[in-house]
C-alpha cells in the first residue's frame, strides 16, 4: 500500500531545492524550512547570519509508490554540488551546507549507502562533504518563501541561479 514519506534535505538555498523537487513526479509537497539548529522558532534573518546552526532545507513529502527515497537522494546529488563545505555558488555559510536529515534508521542507512555510491561515481572531482544527521529540530520557513521560484521567476536570484540549474537538470532528463 502506498504511503507518503518525508525527506528533509539541504543543498544550498532552499528556494533552489524547492524549485527542483516541485518538478519531480511523485513529490506531493515541498516546504522550505530550517533544520539542525539549536534555537526555537528561528527567523530567516537569524538563519542568514549563520550563527544559529540551522541549515536552509526543504521538507519533501513524496508518494513512495511513485518515487523511492533512493530516487529522491539521486536527484539531491544531481541538483547541487555536495563537495563544497558550507557553500553553494555564491551562497556561503553553514546555513547553505549540503545535508541529509534522516527521519529513521532506514533513511540513515539508505543515505549513507547513497553517499558512498555518489562519491564513487567520480561525477565530482572532489570528495563529497554532505552531512548525514538525525533531524533534531525543524521549523517551517516564513510563508513568503513558499513556492518562491514559481511566484518570482524574474527576481534576479531566480533568473541567474535557479533557472540555469533547472534548465541544466531538464536537459539531463531529470524532469521527464
Amino acid at each position: 500500500m502506498a504511503k507518503s514519506e518525508i525527506a528533509t534535505l539541504g543543498g544550498g538555498c532552499f528556494w533552489c531545492v524547492e524549485a527542483v523537487f516541485q518538478r519531480i513526479e511523485g513529490v506531493l509537497s515541498v516546504k522550505p524550512g530550517y533544520a539542525g539548529g539549536n534555537t526555537e522558532k528561528p527567523t530567516y534573518k537569524e538563519v542568514c547570519n549563520g550563527t544559529t546552526g540551522y541549515a536552509e532545507v526543504a521538507k519533501i513529502e513524496f508518494d513512495n509508490s511513485k518515487i523511492s527515497y533512493d530516487q529522491i537522494l539521486n536527484i539531491f546529488w544531481q541538483s547541487h554540488d555536495p563537495t563544497t563545505l558550507n557553500r553553494q555558488g555564491n551562497d556561503v555559510g553553514s546555513q547553505y551546507r549540503s545535508v541529509i536529515f534522516f527521519h529513521n534508521d532506514e533513511q540513515k542507512a539508505m543515505a549513507e549507502k547513497s553517499k558512498i555510491a555518489a562519491d564513487r561515481s567520480e561525477y565530482w572531482n572532489d570528495k563529497i562533504v554532505t552531512e548525514i544527521t538525525l533531524l533534531n529540530k525543524y521549523f517551517d520557513a516564513e510563508e513568503y518563501h513558499d513556492n518562491y521560484y514559481n511566484e518570482n521567476p524574474n527576481q534576479p536570484y531566480c533568473l541567474f541561479v535557479i533557472k540555469p540549474k533547472l534548465d541544466k537538470l531538464e536537459k539531463q532528463g531529470l524532469f521527464d
